[in-house]
């Protein structure tokens, strides 16, 4: 039904403009002394992207060198896929492979080990970090690794999240893969279709009906938006809150529903988003299935649990890492290449004593969108490329990570929670540690007096700006606004505070333009991976930056494009037909070339 009506709205407006003129889309080196020809100013290295290594023909030399600049989701999984390809096992491995970071940790925006103001702990992340149930690629990962037992050991299980606003509790998400079941047991119902089984069995304790039913427009901008580089190019050109309020989405339903959904997605308003990475984001996490909004959490610090295991396996498989390392600069070779990579170690009081270099015949940038910008920004040798200039309209949003260990223990009704109304513009989370790290011993007393409490604030500038102090009144005042009296009498015995700026991408209108493809077409043995990366996979986050880092490395490999990738499951058949009839439609309106209809974005501005 919601198709259908879809299709006629489609048709009928594009009827108006069918004929309308249509614009145009159309071994590894030891450490050496140099003395750097170009030098990067601090440029970070621990975002979430990739990078990646050119093939060298066989028997032009040994062993092909890649360099990865980056130890996040990307970086790893790059590595990870090079050094357990055919190429890459055993002692007469071809591949040479080297990880770069700036931290002295792995993880990229998911590492670990910030300390307590207090001394109390160094168990601070940065951030949380959910699994979703479309996460098959991060799933198989964690099936395989032989340093981790079972995954059942790093990720809870299953369980309803909350919705709160300074008034209180305004939404229940269920537990989608069980919703509808009786709680005397028996068969499971049939699952429903996606669209539909979030439309019932979403709980909004005070959004009326009739402002939850404003947002069926957007069901055929759902349908229009493809992931095809084609609707990338123009639903990115306008922001997704425009879109909202030209569909004739309701005020109230878009600021209770709808945009926490992108501050906690995207990690800005939907002001300052793209429509088409909000379409994409939100059909991966919300919509491709009805169990795509499932989630799991890891039963401790990411860092410690999966990022550690992960890192010792690959170490074991040959992986070289040069931790607490800076990039500072390249040297070009023959062909225009990247021949070194330049680094300076941390810790170091003489800069020229700590300067190495990593000769490369490929590198792989597995940074975040801002690191990128600021490498490009300090490189003459990457700045005389246009493709390159361009990432330098890329940029990051803050974020602020708070853990609190309070004195005494809160009831708190769901362990992970998005929140709404508290700061405008910005995006807000909280979380009970306590009952996610099961921070409990064998006789049933907890590890800590009380509970952990992780509240964390993306879109967050105008708030790194503060004083420990007062982020940390400001977070308890909003968890006792959230929780009431048991929060106002519980006593904040440590923090962590993590401040994050321009930690994440931001995927503001327009920048679909700027963003680098898995090749870099204009110096051939680089390449880029994370979740700022163009791909058709249509994942996102952390699993984007995982599939992105075996593409990097299926390229560098000259494998065929999709090996060791997990795709997304199909559209189900509702949303599979839907998006027949509209390109059907399309191609009618177009006269056979349906790249010439008109979209339905057109029809919104």
């Amino acid at each position: 039904m919601v198709v259908v009506f879809a299709i006629i709205i489609y048709c009928l407006a594009a009827s108006a403009r069918a004929f309308a003129p249509h614009r145009q889309h159309h071994d590894h080196n030891a450490a050496r002394r140099i003395r750097s020809r170009s030098r990067l100013a601090s440029a970070t290295t621990t975002g979430d992207d990739d990078g990646d290594d050119v093939v060298v023909p066989e028997g032009e030399r040994g062993r092909r060198r890649i360099c990865i600049i980056g130890a996040g989701w990307g970086g790893l999984s790059a590595a990870h896929a090079l050094v357990t390809s055919g190429e890459g096992r055993g002692s007469s491995s071809s591949l040479d492979v080297t990880i770069v970071d700036a931290s002295a940790r792995a993880g990229g925006l998911v590492r670990d080990g910030y300390g307590t103001i207090g001394g109390m702990t160094r168990g601070g992340e940065a951030g949380q970090h959910g699994f979703w149930d479309n996460y098959r690629n991060i799933f198989s990962l964690l099936n395989d690794l032989p340093t981790i037992d079972a995954i059942d050991d790093v990720l809870t299980g299953y369980a309803e999240q909350g919705q709160y606003s300074p008034r209180g509790l305004e939404a229940v998400w269920p537990v989608f893969r069980t919703a509808g079941a009786s709680s005397s047991g028996g068969p499971p119902p049939p699952r429903l279709p996606t669209g539909l089984a979030q439309a019932l069995y979403t709980r909004f304790l005070n959004l009326p009906p009739l402002d939850r039913a404003s947002a069926l427009p957007l069901v055929l901008a759902f349908l229009d938006f493809d992931d095809s580089v084609e609707a990338w190019e123009k639903y990115d050109a306008s922001s997704f809150r425009d879109m909202c309020t030209r569909l004739g989405v309701s005020r109230r339903c878009y600021d209770e529903a709808i945009e926490p959904m992108v501050l906690t997605g995207l990690f800005a308003p939907g002001s300052e988003c793209s429509a088409a990475a909000a379409l994409g984001m939100a059909y991966f996490f919300v919509l491709r299935t009805s169990t795509s909004f499932d989630v799991r959490w890891c039963r401790g610090n990411v860092g410690e649990m999966i990022l550690d295991p992960w890192v010792a396996h690959l170490r074991t498989l040959g992986v070289n890492f040069e931790t607490s390392a800076r990039v500072r600069g390249f040297e070009m070779g023959s062909g225009d290449n990247i021949a070194r990579v330049i680094c300076t170690r941390e810790g170091r009081e003489a800069v020229e004593e700590a300067t190495f270099t990593l000769d490369s015949d490929s590198v792989v940038f597995a940074v975040g969108g801002a690191a990128l910008n600021a490498m490009v920004r300090n490189s003459p040798e990457l700045s005389r490329h246009s493709e390159f200039r361009k990432f330098t309209n890329l940029r990051g949003t803050g974020v602020l990570a708070t853990r609190l260990y309070l004195d005494s223990k809160l009831d708190v009704p769901y362990s992970a929670n998005a929140c709404w109304g508290f700061d405008r513009g910005v995006g807000m989370t909280f979380f009970d540690i306590t009952t996610l790290h099961d921070v409990i011993e064998n006789n049933g007393q907890s590890k800590v007096p009380g509970s952990v409490i992780e509240i964390d604030y993306y879109h967050a500038a105008s708030l790194l700006v503060m004083s420990d102090a007062a982020i940390l009144e400001k977070a308890k005042r909003d968890l006792d606004t959230i929780l009431g009296r048991q929060s106002i009498d519980a006593r904040v015995l440590d923090a962590t505070i993590v401040r994050l700026p321009q930690a994440v991408n931001w995927y503001s209108p327009g920048s679909y333009a700027n963003m680098p493809d898995v090749r870099s077409s204009s110096i051939l043995n680089v390449y880029f991976c994370g979740d700022l990366v163009r791909s058709r996979h249509g994942s996102w986050s952390q699993e984007k930056a995982f599939v992105t880092g075996i593409e990097a490395a299926n390229s560098i490999l000259g494998r065929k494009e999709g090996t060791g990738i997990v795709p997304l499951s199909p559209d189900e058949p509702h949303v599979a037909v839907g998006r027949t009839a509209v390109r059907a439609a399309k191609m009618i309106l177009g006269l056979g070339d349906a790249s010439r209809a008109p979209s339905f974005v057109d029809f919104c501005w």
